[in-house]
């Protein structure tokens, strides 16, 4: 696939944004459905705030539930309880399923897309463009022309140095950072991720400080409103770190392979995962724990190679009948959810010996 530069791409999915939102009633309730990391909650908090400046009078941001897919029976009852007249879904993926189908539905993403949504779905996706813009960085390009954001490029910040790092190819990246300073943006970020990977699975907290604070400084040093709750999750998640380094890998008889086992209660598994890529360049590392949720396997995969397409290598294998769900995200970052039997099947796929079964 010929990638399409962003500056290409980005006028018609604007376009497409101010459309969908131009039919929509500003007195109808539009949900605005995220991810629960750095990058979705910064992006459902775009969206939070940028749509009360369009006029639109009753807007909720809802993040996803830890373990859940945003196309689960579970997601969609959750949702539809809040009778939403309208859905914007930001970095959950976009899948053939859709989530509401019968509700008009804006997606914003950056993922390898599942398929394409049924009913009145919109989809902007950057997953093909050049470069491939972060999700609070694609909300941050398709509202900033309807909306005064100036206040809000920080948020966009934070989510996309989350998902990209320091040197993002965002161009509005450099003059955000000398606005607020690549230090607090850092600390926000940090803090931010701690809720999610912390056991408790906080999210109101880093929601309700996006949603409120006027940069990250202030998201950073807000006692008063969670931002002490945020260092002592960070303290935690440092702690089982360091207990989940110490991990030795198995690898895979038949494959480039690596697998880490891990069990604890702290979403730490992206973050081993992300750790041993860099020490294992040639093999794609599977950091598996036991701990997160109860009867599941959270895994996280990461590699650094390019000709491995994890989310098609993870979807090619049959993992039996399951209500888990695996196989997306970005090409070299996919991982998901299974139960041990599913798990054990993938790594039998995979070429791993019995001993290191789940």
């Amino acid at each position: 696939m010929c990638a399409l530069p962003l500056q290409t791409a980005l006028p018609a999915a604007r376009e497409a944004t101010r459309t969908f939102l131009g039919a929509l009633s500003p007195a109808g309730r539009v949900v605005v459905f995220c991810h629960f990391d750095a990058d979705g909650l910064s992006a459902g908090a775009l969206f939070g705030r940028a749509l009360p400046r369009l006029g639109f009078r009753d807007v909720r941001v809802v993040p996803s539930g830890r373990g859940e897919s945003a196309f689960s029976d579970r997601a969609r009852v959750r949702l539809a309880a809040l009778n939403p007249a309208a859905l914007v879904v930001t970095d959950l993926g976009v899948n053939g399923r859709g989530v509401l189908p019968d509700v008009p539905t804006l997606y914003v993403d950056h993922h390898q897309p599942g398929g394409t949504p049924t009913g009145n779905a919109t989809v902007v996706s950057g997953y093909g463009w050049d470069p491939i813009p972060a999700s609070a960085w694609l909300a941050h390009d398709l509202l900033s022309p309807l909306a005064d954001l100036d206040d809000l490029g920080w948020i966009g910040a934070v989510g996309t140095i989350s998902d990209l790092g320091d040197g993002a190819p965002w161009e509005a990246l450099p003059a955000i950072k000398k606005r607020y300073t690549a230090k607090w943006l850092k600390e926000a970020v940090a803090l931010v991720n701690a809720a999610r990977r912390a056991s408790a699975f906080d999210i109101d907290t880093p929601l309700g400080l996006l949603l409120t604070a006027g940069g990250p400084k202030d998201l950073a040093t807000d006692d008063e409103h969670g931002a002490d709750r945020l260092r002592a999750y960070r303290a935690e998640v440092n702690a089982e770190l360091a207990i989940a380094r110490r991990s030795a890998p198995k690898f895979s008889a038949t494959g480039p392979y690596a697998l880490l086992r891990l069990h604890s209660g702290a979403q730490i598994h992206p973050l081993i995962a992300q750790q041993w890529r860099g020490r294992l360049p040639g093999h794609a590392v599977i950091a598996a724990n036991t701990g997160y949720l109860p009867g599941t396997v959270a895994f996280s995969v990461r590699t650094a190679r390019a000709d491995l397409n994890l989310p098609r290598v993870l979807q090619g294998i049959d993992v039996g009948d399951t209500d888990g769900s695996y196989g997306h995200g970005h090409d070299q970052a996919s991982g998901g959810h299974l139960p041990p039997p599913a798990f054990n099947r993938l790594l039998d796929a995979l070429g791993f010996d019995a001993g290191v079964r789940v």
